[in-house]
């Protein structure tokens, strides 16, 4: 599937900050690199930026990089703002659709939009339409999600959060999922955890030869390796840590120093 994710406006973008500081785009690009992060998990998925760190893209440079590359949904992350620039009472969550009649446009929004209100429990302001040029002029379902007003403080300071903005961009792409059904890339198998019980360290190799070879005449199995500049004697490794630690607590009993490493 090929899904565009649109952070809104740019580092330069004058006006859309909070009214302390903090720039609309800091909050747009972190969720579109999250949420990109999360839908690369998924099999057949392919993730195209159509924002830029080093400038404000105009928006017919982005919907013509959408539909040149045949995207299949289009989503611009956004947050809001009501007034002149002060902290006012207006919060919450909103999402576009477009004017024109886009049923796959409607329901990725609901899809999106539902995820967005369970994950962050902001208020609900709901799903509109709007003559937004990324909405009308995409050729794919398309959205523009608002996730919280930059002009309410304490919403404000939650987009300033890395947990606030990693939590929008799962829900994005959680509903992204859910409308194009994706599913999870197999993931590959786990190294096997082994409990190692360690007897000695030494910086000489003839005192670990030494203690390797009394441990072994009383029936101890043992090796020796180099880490870290040290040779190292291990007496045994399990994929219980019980069994590590009873060996351990064997050893321990015939005044050998031990240590339990992973």
């Amino acid at each position: 599937m090929r899904i565009v994710l649109d952070a809104g406006h740019g580092y330069s973008t004058p006006g859309k900050r909070t009214p302390d500081g903090m720039r609309e785009y800091e909050f747009n690009r972190v969720v579109a690199q999250y949420a990109r992060e999360e839908l690369l998990r998924y099999l057949d998925t392919e993730i195209l930026f159509t924002h830029s760190d080093e400038r404000d893209v105009p928006l017919q440079e982005r919907t013509d990089r959408a539909n040149n590359w045949r995207a299949q949904a289009f989503v611009s992350i956004h947050a809001n703002a009501f007034g002149n620039g002060g902290w006012n009472t207006v919060q919450g969550i909103e999402t576009y659709t477009p004017i024109a009649s886009s049923p796959d446009s409607d329901r990725l929004a609901g899809m999106v939009h539902r995820r967005l209100i369970q994950a962050t429990g902001r208020r609900d302001r709901g799903i509109k339409s709007e003559n937004f040029h990324v909405l009308r002029e995409t050729d794919m379902a398309s959205i523009l999600c608002e996730c919280g007003f930059m002009t309410h403080f304490q919403e404000a300071q939650l987009l300033k959060t890395d947990s606030y903005r990693r939590t929008c961009a799962v829900a994005i792409a959680e509903g992204l999922v859910e409308y194009f059904n994706l599913q999870l890339k197999p993931t590959p198998p786990t190294t096997t955890r082994l409990y190692k019980v360690q007897v000695g360290a030494f910086q000489a190799k003839e005192n670990a030869d030494n203690l390797a070879a009394e441990l072994n005449q009383k029936g101890f199995n043992t090796f020796v390796f180099n880490e870290q500049n040290l040779y190292k004697v291990q007496a045994g490794a399990f994929l219980q840590k019980e069994n590590a630690e009873s060996l351990a607590t064997t050893l321990r009993s015939q005044n050998y120093t031990t240590f339990i490493s992973i």
